[in-house]
């Protein structure tokens, strides 16, 4: 007879993501996420397979409740010509609300292109995927910025305002004020770059 699951999913690969996020996914251990989701281990591998399974639930968790609600401002239509400036001071308000103890700080993903991704295709293809996706919501953002600017230079705005990104993510793990000033660069640049 099949085991009946009396737990729920999706807050148990909520607790997950937030310790995935905080410690990464080699230092992570098994009994950390029993101790988070409440779930023993025999639980947790009969649902999610194994860590790796429920690390990539974790992953899908995070790319749909926290990094596309973020980037919508950067592509709902009609795109507003602050949209990018708009999503800059967002993730400079974030970035500077968020306590030092806080689980979520920096980039789940970005956290582990630092650590595990090098060396695990399926992780670097997910890493890649969301930098192509937050490049392509910056470049329809940069077009509604400044229209008549050519395909060269918006690629070049992308790829320095993707760094900006990428950079204040990864600074925000160990200082949270030079976070916020490269989240305030990448504003600066916008208003400058304003036609």
């Amino acid at each position: 007879m099949p085991r009946t699951q009396d737990f729920d999913t999706a807050e148990v690969i909520g607790h997950a993501r937030d310790l995935f996020w905080d410690k990464g996914f080699e230092a992570t251990s098994i009994r950390e996420l029993e101790r988070v989701t409440g779930l023993n281990r025999s639980s947790l591998y009969h649902a999610f397979t194994s860590k790796r399974g429920l690390y990539d639930a974790a992953v899908h968790d995070y790319l749909d409740h926290v990094v596309r609600p973020r980037l919508r401002v950067l592509t709902d239509e009609p795109t507003r010509p602050d949209a990018a400036e708009r999503y800059y001071r967002s993730l400079a308000d974030a970035l500077a609300a968020l306590p030092d103890d806080a689980p979520g700080r920096g980039c789940l993903l970005l956290n582990s292109a630092a650590g595990f991704a090098a060396h695990d295709d399926a992780q670097r293809s997910v890493v890649d995927a969301y930098q192509c996706e937050l490049s392509a919501a910056l470049t329809h953002a940069l077009r509604a910025h400044d229209p008549d600017a050519s395909a060269a230079t918006l690629q070049h705005r992308t790829r320095l305002l993707t760094s900006l990104s990428v950079s204040a993510l990864l600074l925000s793990r160990v200082n949270r004020d030079e976070a916020v000033a490269v989240a305030n660069t990448a504003v600066e640049q916008l208003e400058e770059w304003r036609p």
